[in-house]
């Protein structure tokens, strides 16, 4: 039950720190939710001029390619300055882009700042994820882990009703203001996070201060039961031939993802992380309008639907995903999720390929709805948190930030061709799109149940030991399920 247990008068300081960590999400929820509402707002066209679709597509979609970039490197940075220091370069800059924005003059100008934007989002969103596993006690991980999605639906919320109330204000300050608050609350974050982030013991071993990391977890507030043995670790890594140390050149330091004794999860961090874009859920949130249009709701209906309501149900299914993380499991919730996705977009793709979805009348516009709806929620509480999750859990303490942000990377790029592709193959098929998706989970199901460890309650050199073929709980290579106490 995860959060469920915690004393809300007395928290312990682990969990202070990770809700702050997690508050840093907030600020890649909002942007996404400002920013469709905002490019479509009266004054920004009179400001910049009318867009055609494929231009107004890259202004919305410009900032995912140099967060891929940044992201590569994001891990490599939080190694050698730390974790809370990566994350607060970051944000900073992320701020700086969106001010950019705020106070754009000129169409390129404002892409410029959403480009800034995006290497910032790079350098700090995959570190959120770190930090807290890094921090967590493994009893709480899941659940303290899915702090920032949490952080992330609830700016998605924030994003879009800021933007609905600024836009009646009837000056280019419409379309300003979100972006001076987004960058406001940029900074804000970036000053307390500097300030009050703690170290991750994880690093602080990594780098040899073994007595420094056993006074952060007493700082924390973690029992030495439920802490990571951070000496044992290191120590074990230090006598593989193939692990470079912290003081090797930032290339080796960067390929040392792709040693043979990683490479496997590697490759998997990075396809699930792939996958969850590929699932179509950006698909939906940037396109929502033009899908509930195409389903046969009026243009305004369609808009408040896809917009709000859509965000406030997206938040709202979070929350229990947060509080039983740890009860579901992360091989099961990616897997059964998957299932259920691409059972849901299968069922619209067939839908349209038979022309059963009437814009006038007919039960099936009103059952393309319903999925549209239940496919957000699914996503959200299973594929929203787990992915994440699982992509930084399964790394080795040595290449846990380089490889999870390296995954990032992929899913930036992933995000990037959804965004770009979703509105041609609408135009160019009724059903593709969805059969595309779809097809994308059932691969992702197949995948995970092949190669996924359970990774639920075991401490990191459990799932180590497990990824080698070493645990009790994985002498047959076929059998996923969590090992022993």
């Amino acid at each position: 039950m995860g959060l469920i247990r915690f004393k809300f008068e007395n928290p312990p300081k682990y969990v202070i720190a990770c809700i702050l960590c997690s508050a840093n999400g907030l600020l890649f929820g909002m942007d996404t939710g400002i920013i469709g509402p905002v490019t479509d707002m009266k004054d920004f066209k009179i400001s910049f001029g009318s867009q055609s679709s494929t231009i107004h597509g890259l202004i919305v979609s410009c900032i995912l390619i140099p967060a891929a970039l940044s992201s590569f490197f994001a891990g490599y940075v939080a190694d050698r300055l730390g974790r809370p220091k990566g994350i607060c370069i970051g944000v900073f800059i992320f701020g700086v882009g969106a001010a950019i924005e705020a106070g754009s003059v000129a169409l390129s100008m404002f892409i410029v700042g959403r480009v800034i934007e995006g290497l910032g989002e790079g350098l700090f969103l995959g570190n959120l994820v770190v930090l807290i596993c890094e921090i967590s006690p493994t009893s709480t991980r899941g659940a303290l882990t899915t702090g920032p999605q949490l952080a992330i639906t609830l700016g998605l919320v924030m994003g879009y009703f800021i933007s609905y109330g600024t836009s009646r204000l009837g000056s280019s300050l419409s379309w300003r203001m979100p972006f001076i608050l987004l960058a406001a609350f940029s900074m804000i974050l970036c000053g307390i996070s500097l300030v009050y982030l703690p170290e991750s013991p994880q690093w602080l071993g990594l780098h040899g201060h073994y007595e420094m990391a056993e006074q952060a977890w007493d700082k924390l507030g973690v029992s030495h039961a439920e802490r990571e043995k951070v000496v044992l670790q290191v120590r074990a890594q230090e006598v593989d031939s193939n692990t470079p140390n912290v003081k090797d050149g930032t290339m080796n330091k960067l390929l040392a993802i792709f040693s043979k004794d990683v490479l496997g999860r590697t490759i998997l961090a990075v396809f699930l992380m792939g996958m969850q874009q590929m699932s179509g859920i950006d698909g939906v949130l940037y396109y929502a309008p033009q899908l509930f249009q195409n389903a046969g709701l009026a243009s305004s209906e369609a808009s408040f639907l896809a917009s709000g309501v859509s965000a406030l149900v997206i938040f709202a299914v979070t929350i229990p995903g947060l509080i039983y993380a740890d009860k579901w499991g992360r091989r099961g919730s990616i897997i059964y999720g998957g299932l259920i996705m691409g059972v849901l977009m299968f069922l619209m793709g067939s839908l349209y390929a038979g022309n059963a979805v009437h814009k006038t009348t007919g039960a099936g516009r009103w059952v393309v709805i319903v999925c549209i709806y239940l496919f957000s929620a699914f996503y959200s509480v299973t594929w929203g948190i787990s992915v994440k999750v699982y992509a930084a859990e399964i790394q080795p303490q040595r290449t846990r930030a380089s490889a999870t942000t390296l995954a990032h990377s992929s899913n930036w790029v992933c995000n990037f061709l959804v965004a770009l592709t979703t509105p041609v193959l609408l135009a160019k098929s009724s059903f593709g799109a969805y059969f595309l998706f779809g097809g994308c989970c059932m691969i992702t199901v197949v995948v995970g149940v092949i190669f996924m460890h359970e990774t639920k309650g075991r401490t990191f050199g459990e799932i180590d030991e497990a990824f080698k073929g070493r645990s009790p709980g994985s002498k047959n290579r076929f059998r996923r399920g969590v090992s022993e106490a």
